[in-house]
């Protein structure tokens, strides 16, 4: 007996079902980046960092800490400090997640991407806020690294260096925005990648100019990497448990 076509409106179905999270989570399965990206190597990742920032690491944060912009770029610190510096800071970055968030709400009529702006943002300060205020560790400004050795009360800001938050919501606050760009948009798998590439660029600025104006040590910059990085990979899979694709009404009804 020869196999029958689909009907027209088993065709829509089945095109509905083919962008379902479960259907991509096994497409991803096979995806070195993503394994690698995934919550338990992260997690696994940011503890073992946070470990060696409690004592074995410290002696190479401290060798490889200058204040390198003062030294050896006086002229440029300015631009440095108040230009490239501010691209991860929530000045910038949160705007940015605003207006994608805003818009494509607007255009779906859904609330869920100002849901997942508002889940971003609740996570920097309840993740990455929490871990600074809970490990306490100095600035290198104070010429200390130990962690647990300096607070918010008793240092102010410098006292609660790891995580870096620049690091952190340079990976979380542009990635969720990439994300809905992703989710809610046609954009091709070419744009897709540019937009991750700029995420990664912003990261790699956030880390190196931190880095190079001597405000953190190496092992606050890596730790913010991760628990950003974390804290997106959460906050993603999250939204895809919590969506349910449905086929568009006008589709299935034209060839009913």
């Amino acid at each position: 007996m020869l196999l029958q076509a689909p009907t027209a409106p088993a065709r829509a179905l089945e095109g509905s079902r083919r962008g379902t999270p479960g259907v991509r989570a096994r497409r991803r399965a096979g995806d070195p980046l993503a394994r690698l990206t995934s919550a338990p190597v992260l997690l696994a990742g940011l503890v073992v960092v946070t470990l060696l920032a409690a004592g074995p690491f410290q002696g190479v944060d401290e060798a490889a800490h200058g204040y390198w912009a003062r030294t050896l770029t006086p002229g440029l610190q300015p631009f440095i400090q108040h230009v490239l510096d501010p691209i991860a800071g929530q000045a910038v970055c949160l705007p940015v997640l605003l207006a994608v968030a805003v818009t494509l709400s607007w255009r779906h009529r859904t609330w869920r991407p100002l849901w997942c702006a508002a889940m971003a943002e609740l996570a920097f300060y309840g993740g990455v806020g929490l871990l600074k205020v809970v490990l306490a560790r100095p600035a290198p400004t104070t010429d200390d690294a130990d962690l647990f050795g300096g607070g918010l009360r008793e240092l102010g800001w410098s006292g609660i260096s790891f995580p870096s938050g620049h690091a952190a919501e340079a990976v979380l606050i542009y990635g969720t925005a990439v994300y809905l760009v992703g989710r809610w948009t046609s954009a091709s798998s070419r744009t897709m990648a540019a937009l991750r590439l700029g995420v990664g660029l912003i990261a790699l600025n956030a880390v190196a100019v931190s880095y190079y104006l001597g405000w953190h040590w190496i092992s606050d910059l890596v730790g913010g990497l991760l628990v950003g990085g974390l804290l997106l990979r959460l906050l993603v899979e999250a939204d895809r448990l919590g969506w349910r694709p449905r086929p568009r009404r006008d589709v299935v009804a034209r060839h009913l």
